[in-house]
């Protein structure tokens, strides 16, 4: 592990979706322990840590990807995280929109739920 990749992960997947959900995170068993450290060091350090795209551009595709790949946990934390990340409730709403149109409206119509409930639950912890 390269501990300044972690580090830097660690403190850009803090402000992102906030220093309890990554306690939470941290906090799981010696079986997902491993994985944990994985998405830390390499997801949020060496890609999310890149100077290449902002943080709200980057929450805006992960938004999009998430939803076309219909992974529902995920969406509610990353929703979540493109609010901090500065992406507006109507930006969101577009995006689903979209895809709607490139990736089926099923995919959509969940998106949208999921949505309302992480604005609802967002606006209840900020």
């Amino acid at each position: 592990m390269d501990r300044q990749t972690y580090d830097r992960g660690r403190e850009i997947r803090a402000a992102v979706l906030g220093e309890a959900y990554v306690a939470q995170a941290a906090a799981g068993d010696d079986f997902a322990a491993p994985f944990q450290d994985l998405v830390t060091e390499y997801c949020w350090g060496a890609v999310w840590g890149r100077d290449g795209l902002s943080r709200r551009t980057r929450s805006m595709l992960n938004l999009a990807m998430i939803a076309v790949l219909n992974r529902p946990n995920e969406l509610r934390t990353h929703v979540k995280g493109a609010l901090t990340n500065g992406v507006t409730r109507e930006e969101i709403r577009e995006l689903f929109m979209q895809v709607a149109i490139y990736a089926g409206v099923p995919a959509a119509v969940d998106s949208f739920r999921i949505a309302r409930e992480a604005f609802a639950e967002y606006g209840g912890s900020r």
